[in-house]
């Protein structure tokens, strides 16, 4: 049995743990809690303790109408990272990606990301696009499952 608790944000507090490890990893686009809010409503979130200590979040986002594509996002804070954690939640957010029917997964990882970029390539992903945000200085490489 795995030693992380689980859970989809559905309080402020939890809402606040998945900005906070969103917002660490990824500086360039920190979101408020506005932002958070919204994208509750039109995507899987999870956030992952370890105990009670936080150590990363997921983003399922589902198919868009008309398409089988769907993306799954893992982050992981920095000091709870290569053990494993980021795996755990990468395979939940790949079955539930699979159970809206996807056919096809994808990912994002900040280009300064190298150990989000290493993990994704360990799983099966290859690099699709890169492309940067208006004012933004950093790309971000859509990346897609082999």
């Amino acid at each position: 049995m795995s030693e992380l608790r689980i859970l989809q944000p559905d309080d402020d507090g939890a809402l606040r743990d998945w900005r906070h490890v969103h917002n660490t990893v990824i500086p360039t686009h920190h979101l408020s809690m506005d932002d958070v809010r919204d994208r509750v409503e039109r995507h899987h979130l999870e956030v992952a303790y370890l105990g009670d200590v936080l150590v990363g979040c997921s983003t399922v986002r589902p198919p868009a109408d008309g398409t089988a594509t769907a993306t799954v996002i893992v982050r992981v804070l920095g000091p709870h990272r290569g053990r494993g954690f980021g795996g755990e939640l990468y395979e939940r957010g790949l079955a539930r990606a699979r159970e809206s029917g996807t056919r096809v997964i994808e990912t994002v990882v900040l280009a300064s990301n190298e150990d989000g970029l290493r993990f994704a390539r360990k799983h099966g992903f290859v690099e699709i696009e890169r492309y940067l945000l208006p004012g933004d200085t950093v790309p971000y490489v859509d990346l897609r499952l082999s």
